[in-house]
């Protein structure tokens, strides 16, 4: 799957239903036949929207951990719960569990954020926050998270 591309802005029913925006469905409809995941995120108080395929590649990873240490099992216990699969329905709307609601404190409005194979889910005002905070030091971020390759190809 190819990286997805775009932010939007969407409005959640009362039942926790998502219209998805027509940009991404159009991105997403190679795998919208396949369902998705839909789970808590580990470093941010928002949800992650995994296509089928993605979540597959990552238990593969996951599944190599070794269960008889205990900090394994704890991981994948932390990271698998409240996952849930979901489909967008025929009308494109995507029905976001209550516990996951919950969770990510999501009210009306909501983010809708791709994340290079997924797709993050955020109640609006809490993704502005984390973009604003992300801000004061994303200089300092980008530097050691990509400056550390001082290859010609890099990303400039």
């Amino acid at each position: 799957m190819n990286s997805l591309i775009g932010t939007y802005e969407c409005k959640a029913d009362t039942k926790g239903r998502v219209m998805l925006p027509a940009a991404l469905k159009k991105q997403l409809s190679p795998v919208l036949q396949n369902g998705f995941v839909l789970k808590r995120a580990v470093f941010q108080p928002c949800l992650e929207l995994y296509p089928m395929a993605e979540w597959e590649v990552l238990m593969q990873k996951m599944n190599g951990l070794n269960r008889f240490v205990k900090k394994n099992n704890d991981f994948i216990r932390r990271f698998t719960a409240g996952v849930k699969i979901v489909e967008v329905d025929a009308n494109g709307r995507l029905l976001i569990p209550k516990d996951l609601i919950g969770f990510a404190e999501i009210s009306k409005n909501i983010v809708v954020s791709s994340s290079i194979n997924i797709v993050e889910i955020w109640d609006k005002d809490k993704y502005e926050q984390a973009i604003d905070d992300a801000a004061l030091n994303f200089g300092d971020l980008a530097e050691e998270v990509m400056g550390q390759d001082d290859d010609t190809d890099g990303i400039s």
